[in-house]
């Protein structure tokens, strides 16, 4: 039996939530999501709080799944994700252009990224990125396509990497 599934979610004040026909939808102040669910699981709303019951045994893992994945949604809507990347290395540079991310990763073109729907990238320092949104699940993977144009390498440790990445620089070949 599922144990994240039996807590239930409490509202902030300015979130709505709507069930019906087997979706959810959270309405917040950043922004809204939606996200279907299957008859395994059922979701009741009392005043302020979300509870999820699965329908069989077998179906408590999906119950503690969208229990987790509901509560990202909310904190998503208040509070909104975030994933910070480091570029390391001469001349590694990102700049902004509207929904476009520059990046100049030591190859001989430029590189750019286009940002989806609902996510924005903030570049305060020229050598540090911030991905922004409310789907917790489009930041982390916008984070690892930019981190995927060069991810760190062992030796020098130069590349993109994320803020709170440790990479293990390995010692070089000996004669």
């Amino acid at each position: 039996m599922s144990r994240i599934g039996n807590n239930p979610i409490k509202l902030p004040a300015k979130v709505e939530v709507t069930i019906g026909g087997g979706e959810i939808s959270v309405k917040g102040p950043l922004g809204s999501l939606s996200r279907r669910y299957g008859p395994t699981v059922s979701i009741e709303q009392s005043g302020d709080t979300l509870t999820f019951k699965a329908a069989t045994a077998e179906a408590s893992a999906m119950h503690g799944t969208m229990r987790a994945l509901v509560a990202n949604m909310v904190k998503g809507v208040t509070d909104g994700y975030q994933k910070r990347l480091t570029l390391v290395g001469v001349g590694y540079r990102a700049q902004v252009a509207g929904d476009k991310l520059n990046l100049s990763l030591g190859f001989s073109h430029p590189v750019v990224h286009q940002m989806p729907k609902g996510i924005k990238a903030e570049v305060p320092v020229q050598t540090e990125i911030i991905v922004r949104g409310v789907d917790k699940q489009q930041v982390g993977q916008v984070a690892a396509e930019i981190r995927a144009y060069r991810p760190p390498e062992p030796y020098k440790g130069k590349g993109v990497r994320y803020a709170d990445e440790r990479v293990v620089i390995k010692e070089t070949k000996k004669k």
